[in-house]
């Protein structure tokens, strides 16, 4: 297929912004953002570029084709058109996944076979074979049907780019590295940022911050499907990953403190940090966020336990309660809770300074935003004034252990 290709990154609801800004840093064309994706275009280069440095997105797939499609005919008709033996050689293993949604197509099973006979009818004529052995490179198709409009994908990431290398283990209903990592943005991590997270778990949010600010990018540690596309010169990915490597920021004077109850989460934390490259940046420590104080100078980004997830809502809004007794004795430079408590702001005391409807995984949950606007105090208008300042953990406080 001649370039440029058109490549779309889903997303998490509610994270597109973020996204989107990550794909014109790149340098990518004809921008177009939708709800849960981004639409971009670009050659060769971004496919590795994008790979290698969306923080956000949730994979890279290359869109083929899109054909209005309400019989199994038309759907055969529109894939068997595409050239697919200029993309996969005759050895492609080829595995097909797919959805559909409000179409008559309504079958997954049905269409997936009749995608596979597609495409295996077309591989055959195109390169003269009589059999495709599928014992060679794995190039993993995708369709998706909505509304009787087809679209044909091929994914270029492999395993999903929240998948950094870094996290071997995790902690109980962990957030992934992708929501982090807007939630970072969205909390205006700078280079020379200080992050407390009070509920750290395995210390993604701590993790995913602290390359941000080094700039480190978050495919260096995997490998990428369309590594071995033939289609994409092998040169690309090793100028893509010089660049990457380059643009890193060694010097900046970020740091970040991470805290959980679980002294065996703490020690996952940090074990994750050393592999993501940013161990010597986050510090992580058993303590109860009873003794938990903001740092008047830290973005505090968190993640605490909700009645969804873990333990039950009696103790979750407890947990909240804590942390906003916390917050409004000694308040940081910003607060960022990600939580599906709808009775949040109840719980928390605190009315947000504003909010950002964002699903983790599948479910609906909100980014509470606590920071101090121009010309007044952070969250309500009508809030108390702070109490006296508590000492910061680098203070001398004695913690929990």
């Amino acid at each position: 297929m001649p370039e440029p290709y058109t490549l779309v990154a889903p997303c998490f609801f509610g994270t597109e912004s973020t996204l989107a800004f990550e794909v014109r840093r790149l340098g990518a064309g004809n921008v177009q953002v939708t709800d849960g994706r981004v639409t971009f275009q670009g050659g060769a280069e971004l496919i590795a570029a994008a790979n290698l440095n969306l923080r956000t997105a949730e994979r890279v797939l290359l869109l083929l084709a899109t054909a209005r499609t309400t019989t199994f005919d038309e759907l055969f008709d529109a894939v068997y058109a595409i050239p697919w033996e200029e993309l996969l050689p005759p050895d492609a293993a080829f595995p097909v996944k797919g959805s559909s949604l409000s179409s008559q197509l309504s079958s997954v099973p049905a269409c997936q076979s009749i995608v596979k006979k597609a495409v295996v009818k077309r591989l055959m004529a195109g390169h003269h074979v009589s059999t495709l052995p599928e014992t060679g490179a794995l190039y993993k198709l995708r369709f998706a049907l909505r509304k009787d409009r087809m679209e044909m994908y091929l994914d270029t990431s492999g395993d999903g780019l929240h998948k950094r290398g870094y996290r071997r283990n995790a902690t109980l209903a962990p957030i992934k590295e992708t929501l982090a990592a807007a939630i970072a943005d969205l909390g205006r991590v700078r280079r020379d940022s200080i992050v407390q997270d009070p509920f750290c778990g395995s210390g993604t949010l701590v993790i995913e911050a602290a390359q941000k600010a080094l700039n480190i990018a978050p495919g260096l540690r995997r490998r990428f499907a369309a590594e071995s596309f033939g289609f994409i010169p092998r040169q690309v990915w090793a100028e893509e990953r010089a660049k990457a490597i380059a643009a890193a920021r060694p010097d900046a004077a970020f740091e970040a403190f991470g805290y959980d109850i679980d002294p065996a989460a703490v020690a996952l934390a940090a074990a994750n940090a050393r592999l993501a490259g940013v161990g010597d940046r986050c510090h992580f420590r058993a303590a109860d966020v009873r003794d938990f104080a903001p740092r008047p100078d830290a973005i505090v980004l968190t993640n605490p336990p909700y009645g969804e997830r873990l333990g039950d809502a009696r103790e979750a809004a407890e947990l909240a309660g804590v942390l906003g007794k916390a917050w409004q004795a000694q308040q940081g430079a910003g607060l960022y809770v990600i939580t599906a408590d709808a009775a949040f702001e109840t719980h928390f005391g605190l009315k947000a300074a504003k909010r950002r409807k964002i699903y983790n995984g599948m479910i609906p949950c909100q980014l509470y935003m606590y920071f101090q606007p121009r010309g007044g105090k952070s969250g309500a208008a009508d809030q108390k004034a702070a109490a006296p300042a508590r000492p910061a953990e680098n203070g001398g406080r004695k913690w929990k252990t």
